[in-house]
């Protein structure tokens, strides 16, 4: 349960649960990952083909990104799945993939929001409509954030708090409001065509390279202030969050089912911090004023249908702390969670 090396990170992310196996018994048809080279991509796709070889369904799981990375399109085809260069943006190449029953939506863009607001927008709602048109008989659990809810009151740190999937949306920043937008694009898709989807609202899904626990564990290690702007946070073991994407395919309804994805707890930013301190025997830094509120979410719904998170906030800590301490590698991209404006 303690990696050292990404290797072992890889394969910890992507060894499917009992239910995952289950799951890709059931299911009828073959597997599109669409956007399947970003972070969470790479080990959804080898936990969904690790799953469905366990469970002895023949079915083609098919991998579809830019792929940038030659490295990183070898090693999903070395494990079996096949991959197609695609510009999602292009509607000629979206209409050439092939046809699917069961669609993963796992393309967009979040940083560098503010310096290319129009690709922002076109990444988060014209590719969808483009899927969305391409795919309306297939069913599609379309990755999302709970970015697209307001702030809630962060003065109670425990369990059970947070926007729950009734409640309004409040999208603060381009960002968010142009997720939302792909929301809505895919429900008007699902509406018009009786498309199945489910909207997977995800934050923070951590995998040891990256996420919230990581952003303030480097921190503290290296001797760098944490910010307090934001006082709570959610976060979620990405391996709970990859088992989670491929069972919700089950829960695909029209108009589009809502699921928010995270775990139970909620965190505060300060313990956190010194949780880590405590740890490595060295000072917590603190900069900036905690604001009264925070973007969190409630996953009771998820759990009910779905099971608890297997890895809890505790355990993930430990992890997040092991790989730290042993040099592990990072992504080198922050999560930016302290921002409060919405400016990514």
């Amino acid at each position: 349960m303690l990696p050292s090396t990404e290797t072992e990170l890889e394969d910890l992310l992507a060894t499917p649960s009992s239910a995952d196996v289950e799951c890709m018994r059931r299911l009828s048809g073959d597997v599109l990952i669409l956007g399947a080279g970003g972070k969470m991509g790479p080990s959804l796709a080898r936990r969904i083909q690790r799953a469905a070889q366990a469970a002895q369904s023949k079915r083609r799981v098919m991998a579809v990104s830019r792929f940038a990375s030659a490295q990183a399109r070898a090693e999903l085809e070395s494990a079996g799945i096949e991959t197609i260069a695609c510009d999602l943006l292009d509607r000629t190449q979206i209409n050439q993939l092939p046809d699917c029953e069961n669609v993963w939506f796992l393309a967009g863009r979040k940083f560098g929001s503010t310096e290319r607001t129009d690709l922002t927008w076109a990444s988060n709602t014209y590719a969808p409509a483009l899927v969305a048109e391409r795919y309306r008989t297939s069913r599609i659990v379309v990755f999302s954030t709970g970015n697209v809810y307001p702030m809630v009151g962060a003065a109670s740190c425990s369990f059970g708090g947070g926007s729950v999937e009734s409640d309004a949306t409040q999208p603060q920043g381009e960002y968010a409001q142009s997720c939302l937008g792909r929301e809505r694009i895919f429900e008007y898709f699902s509406n018009e065509n009786g498309t199945r989807c489910l909207l997977f609202r995800l934050n923070y899904a951590v995998d040891l390279r990256y996420g919230v626990l990581v952003d303030i564990a480097r921190k503290v290690y290296a001797g760098e202030p944490v910010n307090l702007s934001v006082a709570a946070f959610n976060v979620i073991w990405q391996g709970d969050a990859n088992s989670y994407a491929l069972r919700a395919n089950e829960l695909c309804d029209t108009p589009p089912r809502i699921l928010n994805v995270t775990g139970p707890e909620t965190l505060s930013t300060q313990r956190t911090a010194e949780f880590f301190a405590q740890r490595w025997q060295r000072e917590a830094i603190f900069q900036g004023e905690p604001t009264p509120a925070a973007l969190l979410n409630n996953a009771a719904l998820c759990h009910s249908r779905l099971g608890y998170p297997s890895v809890s906030a505790q355990t993930l800590m430990e992890m997040v702390a092991h790989w730290v301490e042993s040099g592990g590698a990072s992504l080198n991209k922050p999560t930016k969670f302290e921002v409060t404006d919405g400016k990514f």
